[in-house]
């Protein structure tokens, strides 16, 4: 499917609770998320025809709707249900899967939507590595202009598609300066995340992350924190200035498209793609694909 558009494609897409061919897969211009953003949304990818931690990302697509205060007409068993359905409808077995929820046209077409329907639908296709040959050599980043704000001024929690827009103009920016991504810093000035994935460093065998109390605490970030613990590694959660990147020896990005991502360059910082960095992405394919 590289290079085809997302609008044009062979398939079925889980829409409401109906399989729908993939082109007839539509919504109307005056939708409430198309214009007040008014949307959810997880990304998960399965392994050998099993989505990894699919439960726990319906449970994060409810959390995120509650926090938005889109009423869900799902629970969690019945956003699995979809999910497995649009995964076996499908026909593949590795594949990135998409489960979204947003605010729907309704008698409501300005900032309040509480009369307008909630919609729901599930997407799956296939997807490589997200950074390419990132995989191997290590990403380069950019450093973002954007920071993350304060949870006192949006649901940091949430995974809503608002929330992404400083990211999609830093990664715009990054790109066009030749780097897979843009480190983004937290409205302290404090190191935060990549624009869909979480940070980790290296320095002296000790692991260093910054403390998500201002951005999403990843699925991926939380497994990768347990696979580092079981090695007997230690992992520091807490605030990390920028000009600490000096110091550290390795860096990876971690999330569900990215998986585990070494990285090589953040801005004027540079990084090594070590054997720890080798190790835990070794560990998380294992784990994924159940061989652990």
């Amino acid at each position: 499917m590289a290079g085809e558009a997302y609008d044009d494609r062979d398939g079925v897409i889980w829409l409401d609770g109906a399989m729908v061919p993939w082109r007839e897969a539509k919504v109307h211009v005056l939708t409430h998320a198309l214009h007040y953003a008014s949307s959810v949304f997880e990304g998960e990818r399965a392994y050998g025809g099993k989505i990894f931690k699919g439960h726990e990302h319906s449970l994060r697509l409810l959390g995120s709707a509650a926090a938005m205060d889109i009423p869900s007409p799902y629970t969690a068993e019945q956003i699995d249900a979809a999910k497995e359905a649009a995964l076996k409808a499908s026909g593949l077995a590795d594949a990135y899967v998409r489960a979204f929820m947003w605010r729907g046209s309704g008698p409501d077409m300005g900032v309040s939507a509480a009369r307008n329907p909630t919609r729901m639908a599930v997407a799956v296709w296939g997807w490589g590595a997200y950074y390419g040959d990132a995989k191997m050599k290590g990403a380069k980043l950019d450093i973002s202009k954007w920071k993350r704000p304060s949870p006192e001024t949006i649901p940091c929690q949430a995974k809503a598609a608002g929330l992404y827009m400083i990211c999609t103009m830093s990664k715009h920016a990054a790109e066009a300066k030749g780097c897979s991504d843009a480190l983004m810093m937290d409205y302290r000035g404090y190191v935060a995340e990549a624009t869909g994935a979480n940070v980790f460093f290296v320095k002296e065998g000790v692991v260093h992350t910054p403390l998500p109390d201002c951005f999403l605490n990843g699925l991926t970030r939380q497994t990768v924190i347990e696979l580092l613990k079981a090695r007997g590694v230690e992992v520091v959660e807490r605030h990390i200035m920028p000009e600490e990147m000096e110091s550290f020896e390795q860096c990876w990005l971690t999330g569900t498209a990215a998986e585990v991502t070494p990285v090589g360059q953040i801005g004027d910082y540079t990084f090594e793609v070590g054997a720890l960095t080798r190790t835990i992405a070794e560990d998380y394919e294992k784990l994924v694909r159940g061989n652990r």
